[in-house]
């Protein structure tokens, strides 16, 4: 797998890709990441890539120009490009885990009021949105593709099993957890996950996982089913 960013601050992307699990994922070669500077295709004397938009408005877009001949660079046959955008459907662990199985993603990382719609029509093979509100810059959002799909590919963590129970890998978002002490200022662990009974325990957080949904996000419970196991555990657990 590989990552290639066409991005303005190529900078960002050293700093978080060459840190924390993902550097350390990256440095073992278990995927890449790489970047083009939009600006090293500009043929502009001043390096601009930017212009006014036709018909008026507020703001610049990225001119298509240079985006072309930045993303011609890096496409290859298997390729599939990302445009960051307010525009695209929003990102979710489903859309992670489908895109940890492509073998290259070229991600254009977005500025200012957006791109020429040429560059979105001939290069784009989705549009993908991190949510219902603006930031400075497309980076960011790039980034955490990078970020939610690397930890996905086997050996990125330091146990597969870290991608399996944790929120919403499942459709339910994570139970509650603790470590040590037992007691701290008369906060106490919950005792079934002191009693060793492995089975209870399972079965404990289940329930606690179905709980915490329905309060937070009910939204993402979409199955009859597992209001029916809600209702069987609570009678146990509650």
């Amino acid at each position: 797998m590989r990552f290639d960013i066409v991005t303005l601050f190529p900078e960002l992307i050293d700093v978080y890709t060459g840190s924390g699990i993902i550097g350390r994922a990256v440095e073992k070669g278990i995927f890449e990441v790489g970047y083009v500077n939009l600006r090293d295709y500009s043929e502009d004397k001043h390096k601009k890539v930017d212009d006014y938009p036709y018909g008026g408005g507020p703001g610049m877009l990225l001119k298509p120009e240079p985006m072309f001949k930045a993303l011609d660079a890096v496409k290859k046959q298997n390729s599939y490009t990302i445009y960051l955008s307010p525009k695209g459907n929003l990102f979710n662990q489903k859309k992670a885990k489908e895109l940890s199985e492509r073998e290259h993603i070229v991600l254009i990382a977005g500025h200012y009021e957006g791109i020429d719609q040429r560059i979105i029509d001939k290069y784009v093979d989705e549009e993908i949105s991190m949510g219902d509100y603006v930031l400075t810059n497309g980076e960011l959002p790039v980034l955490m593709i990078v970020d939610a799909v690397g930890r996905l590919i086997p050996g990125a963590l330091g146990s597969d099993e870290s991608t399996v129970e944790e929120s919403h890998s499942d459709c339910l978002l994570e139970y509650p957890q603790y470590t040590r002490p037992e007691s701290y200022l008369g906060l106490e662990v919950p005792e079934i996950l002191l009693s060793g009974h492995h089975k209870r325990i399972e079965e404990w957080r289940r329930f606690k996982a179905i709980e915490v949904t329905l309060k937070r996000r009910p939204d993402m419970i979409k199955d009859s089913s597992i209001i029916e196991e809600y209702n069987r555990l609570s009678k146990i657990y509650e």
